[in-house]
């Protein structure tokens, strides 16, 4: 695993496939800043949650010059339903191999239920338009983080 990033630390570059497989890069967004969020599996409650969360926020974050990707390990083919079917509007990339995860140390040892196993760190990261991070958060809650992350910011 990764070190976890820090503020002031570049943002490792990446290119993925969006629920459509069309390639998005890191770099596509330089200019402006990017929040990144990393979530556990689409279609499920907590990611549901948070992702309609981003979706209902967009314009207020887009309006303050943020844009926000969303990044899981599923297939594109699974983000498409996920998107269509709670209407998203955040990009949302799939890491299959779980590579971008990894580069930001959002993959990782987990305990559940007095159970150990790895898995997806739920984990957000604000990028400036330099391409440097401005705010690395691991293990976020699901309910309540975009309303956090705007109160952060200032928004």
């Amino acid at each position: 695993m990764s070190e976890r990033l820090q503020p002031g630390d570049v943002a490792p570059a990446f290119t993925l496939p969006d629920a459509d497989g069309n390639d998005v890069s890191l770099s596509d967004h330089k200019g402006r800043k990017v929040i990144v969020y990393f979530y556990p599996a689409a279609l499920t409650p907590g990611c549901t949650k948070q992702a309609c969360d981003f979706t209902d926020n967009l314009e207020v974050l887009a309006g303050a010059g943020y844009d926000v990707i969303g990044i899981s390990p599923d297939k594109p083919e699974k983000l498409a339903k996920f998107r269509d079917k709670e209407l998203l509007k955040i990009t949302l990339l799939a890491d299959e191999d779980k590579q971008v995860l990894d580069a930001y140390a959002a993959f990782g040892e987990k305990k559940n239920y007095g159970k150990t196993y790895m898995g997806v760190i739920r984990s957000t990261f604000v990028v400036d338009e330099e391409g440097k991070v401005e705010h690395a958060l691991y293990n976020v809650r699901a309910t309540g983080h975009v309303a956090k992350i705007i109160k952060d910011l200032g928004i």
